[in-house]
């Protein structure tokens, strides 16, 4: 195929879209991309002369120096490049790259051109390289592979990462999805009567199974908190949640996605006939020595029924108030607010910031043998020793309230309510630690003083909240950066001020380039950032006089007291996290 005809042929309708390109392809821009960037006051000028500098001497991209260096992030550079060449650049991930394609390109040539190749439609291959402007080597490339090559842009370190992951690890998926295509029968997904003998011979043979089990062992050794299987119209789509963040890692084929659902209730011991309805299930497997608990969520949705598996890795989580980040002088006001015979102690954030993982801790440092602890909960996700544990049952009409009354009648010492989610639950537990007991419970708030007026909302009255109220954690999880590709960079004045940074504007910070070790992310795990509001006859005063959340606010700062996100920039500064994660995680206006 000649070149002309290349550039002619436009490319072929149903082809993936691609991240960062545009519906119309922007006229090349004639300025200079370091010129740009210092416009766009993304880099500095003294940048700009320290990466022009290092490229004289690698002879390497000025793109790919600056990335390197850190003074840019891929995601912000590669619009500019796109506007440079012409051409769609993107940000490689596996989600974007067909296992059954990648390999049509020999790796020794892939690893000479800086090019792997992406996916196919009909007789058309996208391919990613790092000069995608060289004809000649889209030439050999259309002659080794016999395909009509569309190239697009990415970074030359970001081809080499992936190039060694899809060639060198395999692309396990790769192997077990092949057999599908040969053992998968014909299903009709958007049936609303779906033959089942057909689903369940399909769910018992071997490629499902091993699929389901692929997928499932991944997630476990990603560390993923939870899995997504959601049917698309083209795919069934497999997600996993890993530190916060929600990342496709497969794409099965769409009329095998009713066969996974089932193997998944057949597992969950749920109804393999019902597909209108949601279900819920739970599962215990063993992968390699350790034991994994899988809670199991299904919704019927318009194209399919949606699948979550809750993943409760026992040995992943230690409920040790000590390891989880808690800076030590707000440590030591936790422990003495634990100490107290009664009150009501509260942990605030959204879903997902490890609330319940610090309700558990401060359970595992308070039981005795000698106190009687019972929690009531919706759902029990670990079980703790010395502690007697509640299953919130809506059906049973056994609600928080009504579990939290039937709690008082057993002569505990300490209550915890898993979440006060409406005004009977908020005035029980009040009135549980009224009357001398520990109540220790969640709210979903954004901050500290936020806890105060929200359990005034509610109906419990100022006086008694305080009288009640001995402290409100409020916590969130930033990720923390990839200790394997951690690079540094100094962000533009511009930036620090408009985050209202109180320190060294001359300073560096650090953030994550991204590498195989972290799946591309620049992240590996997570911490917490706390506020520890708690305080004397002022504090109460202030509750009982119905003070609003800014003179609140306004009293916590005057104690000292930092904020979330001032706390995140505290991590920052140690470079444990970015700066934009903490923006990410905790900061307003």
């Amino acid at each position: 195929m000649s070149t002309a005809t290349r550039r002619a042929g436009g490319t072929p309708s149903g082809t993936p879209v691609l991240p960062v390109r545009p519906e119309t392809p922007p006229a090349p821009s004639k300025a200079l991309l370091g010129e740009q960037l210092v416009g766009a006051r993304l880099i500095t000028a003294e940048e700009l002369a320290a990466a022009l500098e290092k490229q004289s001497k690698s002879r390497g991209r000025l793109g790919e120096v600056l990335v390197e260096l850190g003074f840019v992030a891929e995601e912000q550079i590669l619009p500019f490049i796109q506007r440079q060449l012409n051409l769609p650049a993107v940000k490689l991930r596996e989600g974007l790259i067909d296992p059954k394609v990648v390999r049509v390109i020999p790796r020794a040539k892939a690893e000479a051109f800086h090019a792997i190749a992406l996916f196919k439609v009909r007789d058309t291959l996208t391919v990613a390289m790092s000069d995608p402007q060289n004809l000649q080597q889209i030439d050999e490339l259309e002659r080794l592979t016999r395909l009509r090559v569309r190239p697009v842009f990415a970074l030359r370190a970001s081809i080499d990462r992936m190039i060694q992951r899809c060639y060198e690890e395999g692309f396990q998926v790769d192997a077990v999805t092949a057999d599908l295509d040969e053992h998968a029968v014909e299903l009709q997904p958007d049936a609303v009567e779906m033959d089942l003998s057909s689903v369940e011979s399909l769910v018992d043979g071997s490629p499902i199974i091993n699929l389901v089990n692929y997928f499932i062992l991944q997630a476990i050794r990603q560390g993923a908190s939870d899995i997504h299987i959601e049917p698309s119209r083209q795919y069934s789509v497999v997600r996993f949640r890993v530190d916060g963040q929600l990342r496709e890692v497969l794409r099965p084929r769409r009329d095998i996605h009713p066969a996974i659902v089932s193997r998944i209730k057949v597992m969950g011991k749920m109804d393999i006939a019902e597909h209108r309805l949601p279900q819920d299930g739970r599962l215990h497997v063993s992968v390699e020595g350790r034991e994994i608990d899988l809670r199991i969520s299904t919704l019927p949705t318009v194209l399919g029924e949606k699948v979550v598996l809750r993943v409760l890795d026992r040995r992943r989580l230690t409920f040790n108030l000590d390891a989880l980040g808690i800076p030590a002088d707000r440590l030591a006001t936790v422990k003495q607010l634990l100490a107290k015979p009664n009150g009501l102690l509260l942990v605030t954030g959204p879903t997902g910031s490890g609330k319940t993982t610090t309700l558990y801790s401060a359970l595992e440092l308070i039981k005795s043998v000698h106190r009687n602890i019972v929690t009531v909960e919706d759902p029990v996700e670990y079980q703790i020793e010395l502690v007697n544990q509640v299953q919130v049952d809506e059906a049973s009409s056994l609600t928080f309230a009504n579990a939290l009354r039937a709690i008082l009648r057993q002569d505990p010492d300490v209550i915890m309510v898993g979440e006060i989610r409406d005004t009977e639950t908020a005035q029980v537990a009040v009135q549980a630690a009224l009357t001398g007991h520990l109540v220790l419970s969640t709210l979903h708030t954004n901050d500290s003083a936020s806890a105060v007026t929200r359990l005034i909302d509610m109906g419990v009255a100022p006086y008694k909240l305080a009288a009640s109220l001995i402290g409100v954690i409020a916590q969130r999880l930033v990720r923390t950066l990839c200790p394997d590709c951690r690079t540094h960079y100094y962000p533009s004045a511009e930036f620090l001020q408009s985050i209202h940074y109180q320190g060294d504007y001359r300073r560096s910070f650090a953030r994550g380039a991204g590498c195989p070790k972290c799946h591309d992310t620049g992240f590996k795990g997570r911490v917490g950032i706390y506020e520890v509001l708690s305080g004397g006859a002022e504090f109460r005063r202030l509750i009982a006089e119905g003070a609003t959340l800014d003179a609140i606010r306004a009293w916590y700062r005057s104690q000292g007291g930092r904020t979330l996100f001032e706390e995140g920039v505290r991590l920052a500064e140690q470079e444990v996290t970015s700066l934009e994660e903490v923006m990410r995680v905790a900061f307003t206006e």
